[in-house]
């Protein structure tokens, strides 16, 4: 009911603000302003639709961006501002999007290399013919799936951890079930304590609110907050030894460890570039991607046969997750055509200073489990808050982790739906609801008492 409130507040009442550090429209309380609100909730619905319309995300809200700036144009014509005002105001978006895409790039592009050279395989492999019974490999799959999101994005670690639940439950649905809801839970805490794990996290350390060791006090809150529903899960998992399969050693292909070095090598980079030299991460980023590129032609050089196309770095940038990035296009351009009308200030109003910093932070999480943390991270963020690194902290905690209350809620539940073979379902996601808010709270109550 709140939160209807909040919305119908932020449709109904003009107000001029400041986003982003430039002068807002304050024209929330016309027609055409409140259409490109529609516009962005239709969109949205068709993005959360994805999983039974099997239209990419992306494309719904790059439209959306277009059709609200467009009107926030011609709003800006009718009021006076000029040109140059409102180019300011474009541009800050574009720069915000060019380096969380760059960055992004360059990290899909080194899990990408690790994924070509067996990395990934290698390590499903061992873990198959390892031949852990159901509760030991719940307690393995989670723990890894927790770790690895933290380097690699919470997408990539649930489909690949995803990918051994399958192989040995396929016999055994219930595994298969609650084995998943353990790994969206894992991999969403995991990817909530370093800037390297989600989007979100991201976002935050690049827009300077904290430091990249100022997430890892992060880590013990995230880590209750897989612990507590995991210890609840545990004694519901069948105890029973999985059926014996056949499974080959899969072989890393060379180079491969040089590269998962090359990868830690270019995280130090990109933070040195920030903490050291106080530009933007991304630049790190790319210096790391030049490197891989320089040893990728050492590949084809020394370790092709004769015949083989060998190690193509263009390959690897080519198979980026291009539907999330451009997702992330339209997301930041629809919410900062919104925020420039004026609506990030009302919603800052209603939320921020009506439910103080706290309760509108916890709120944050709760709203993550409908809607995709990144456009609410990214409202947040050009809300133009004034908090401590404690209630930014706490809202980076919140919406990483929030998305594992419904199956919807990250992409990590959206694919391990689509690859499950309807074993993971909403419903035997919501099942467990209960106990992944219990999570929810412990991991608040723990950030509140070590750095509270």
């Amino acid at each position: 009911m709140r939160f209807l409130l909040i919305l119908l507040a932020v449709l109904l009442v003009p107000q001029m603000a400041m986003a982003g550090g430039f002068e807002s429209l304050g024209m929330t309380g016309t027609e055409r302003g409140i259409y490109t609100v529609l516009i962005f909730i239709i969109a949205y619905g068709f993005v959360m639709t994805e999983e039974f319309t099997h239209m990419r995300k992306s494309k719904p809200v790059i439209l959306a961006a277009g059709i609200i700036w467009a009107h926030a144009a011609i709003l800006a014509s009718q009021k006076g501002v000029s040109v140059e005002a409102m180019h300011e105001a474009f541009e800050y978006n574009l720069k915000e999007y060019a380096e969380l895409m760059l960055f992004l790039l360059v990290a899909m592009t080194y899990i990408n290399s690790m994924s070509e050279r067996n990395v990934f395989e290698a390590l499903r492999s061992w873990m198959v013919r390892k031949q852990f019974g159901y509760r030991k490999l719940f307690l393995i799959t989670g723990i890894i799936t927790f770790f690895l999101s933290a380097v690699a994005d919470n997408l990539t670690a649930a489909l690949l951890v995803g990918a051994v639940v399958m192989a040995v439950g396929a016999d055994n649905e219930k595994f298969i079930s609650i084995g998943f809801v353990n790994l969206v839970i894992a991999a969403n805490a995991g990817g909530a304590f370093c800037p390297f794990g989600d989007i979100t996290t991201l976002m935050v350390w690049q827009a300077g609110y904290a430091e990249f060791f100022d997430f890892f006090k992060l880590f013990i809150p995230s880590a209750v907050n897989y612990g507590v529903p995991a210890a609840i899960m545990y004694f519901a998992v069948p105890d029973e030894q999985p059926k014996v399969t056949s499974e080959e050693a899969v072989e890393l292909k060379p180079g491969a460890i040089q590269i998962c070095a090359l990868f830690l090598l270019t995280i130090v980079t990109a933070v040195s570039f920030k903490q050291g030299l106080h530009l933007p991460p991304f630049m790190g980023m790319m210096v790391g991607l030049s490197v891989l590129m320089f040893y990728g032609y050492y590949l084809k050089k020394n370790h092709c046969a004769e015949g083989e196309s060998g190690f193509d770095i263009f390959n690897k940038v080519k198979l980026a997750e291009w539907d999330t990035l451009l997702f992330f296009f339209g997301v930041v351009f629809a919410v900062g055509g919104l925020g420039y009308i004026g609506y990030l200030e009302l919603l800052s109003g209603a939320m921020y200073d009506g439910l103080g910093p706290t309760t509108a932070n916890i709120l944050v999480g709760v709203i993550s489990a409908i809607v995709d943390n990144i456009p609410v991270m990214f409202a947040v963020l050009n809300m133009n808050l004034d908090m401590d690194l404690y209630q930014w902290l706490l809202v980076t905690l919140t919406a990483g982790v929030g998305g594992s209350l419904l199956s919807v809620g990250s992409a990590a539940g959206v694919a391990l739906m689509g690859q499950s073979n309807h074993k993971y379902t909403f419903f035997s996601h919501l099942k467990w609801t209960p106990a992944i808010a219990g999570g929810y709270a412990a991991s608040i109550f723990v950030h509140y008492l070590i750095n509270g």
